[in-house]
């Protein structure tokens, strides 16, 4: 069991957004249209890959490490793919909006769901997804609006829940509610549990060590060691549910959406729980770093997630 520091911790820097801001963004796409605003978000995506050396630090360093695991040369990092990461999460800011504002619909969408995990969303009990910070998963949330018959609770660690919330409902997001996870503590493990009978869905990202109340495990990521949570898979062992996965990658300019199961049942006997726990998230990590060769540019965790070697540019 291990923690980030908290200098180097993704929820200890500074936040580059507000919900004012989100707002503004919103009624300026609405008012001027993707194309008009795309310009102006260039300059802003230029401005902030300038000074953002950490970003751009981070960024090299998972590219070189994807580069080098996956034996892809072409992966390689260069100041213009870095730059290319950039765009890539601003387009995806753009296309967030896109999903809450209508303008995108199943038509839109190729889902991959071998296993038939969108029909089980009908179930009388709910299960559980787990995504990264890998592609848009807003699109994914975006299922519980497209099939109005299912209640999807994403579980945040960020304290700004309500406004998102707020947000969400202005547009017209009814069926989806954030919900602050700060630690499992038995309140939120009673109301996780009542929500699931009621046969709503949990969603939970595996890819980001909360700041405060930190379970991880140290796994290999990449071909390095990275730290991951183990929130997710204790959730889905005290909870008893499926645990599955989901991704949306943006490929060749529509989205994909991948449902797959990865655990029917995560259990453990006393004293095996760790063991248990590390065997799933090393099946996750390995998982995470195939997605990620379908989509190279579309990770999205601009903080050191690995330790960070000397060499790397700024």
């Amino acid at each position: 069991m291990s923690a980030q520091p908290n200098s180097q911790h993704w929820a200890a820097q500074q936040e580059r957004g507000s919900y004012l801001l989100m707002k503004f963004i919103a009624l300026a796409a609405r008012l001027l249209g993707r194309r008009a605003l795309s310009p102006l978000l260039y300059a802003i995506v230029l401005y902030f890959f300038l000074l953002g050396g950490k970003a751009r630090r981070s960024i090299w360093h998972y590219q070189r490490n994807l580069a080098n695991w996956s034996g892809r040369s072409e992966l390689q990092p260069s100041r213009h793919s870095v730059f290319r990461q950039f765009m890539a999460f601003a387009d995806s800011l753009l296309d967030k909006l896109d999903v809450w504002n209508n303008r995108l619909s199943l038509q839109d969408i190729d889902l991959v769901d071998r296993h038939d995990l969108h029909q089980q969303m009908q179930d009388a009990r709910g299960q559980m997804l787990i995504g990264a910070h890998l592609g848009n998963l807003e699109v994914c949330r975006a299922l519980a609006e497209l099939n109005n018959k299912v209640r999807m609770n994403v579980l945040v660690h960020t304290k700004h829940a309500k406004q998102f919330n707020r947000l969400l409902g202005e547009a017209g997001a009814s069926n989806l509610r954030l919900i602050q996870v700060s630690e499992l503590d038995p309140a939120i493990m009673l109301q996780l549990s009542e929500r699931l009978e009621r046969g709503e869905w949990l969603a939970i990202a595996g890819d980001r060590v909360p700041l405060h109340g930190a379970r991880s495990v140290t796994v290999d990521f990449l071909g390095q060691s990275a730290a991951f949570p183990q929130g997710p898979w204790l959730l889905a062992g005290l909870l008893r549910c499926p645990l599955n996965l989901m991704s949306c990658l943006k490929i060749d300019g529509r989205y994909q959406v991948l449902l797959e199961p990865l655990a029917d049942r995560v259990q453990w006997k006393r004293g095996e729980r760790d063991a248990v726990i590390r065997t799933w998230v090393q099946r996750y990590a390995q998982r995470l770093g195939q997605l990620c060769l379908d989509a190279p540019h579309q990770w999205f965790n601009f903080y050191p997630f690995w330790k960070q070697d000397d060499d790397i540019p700024g």
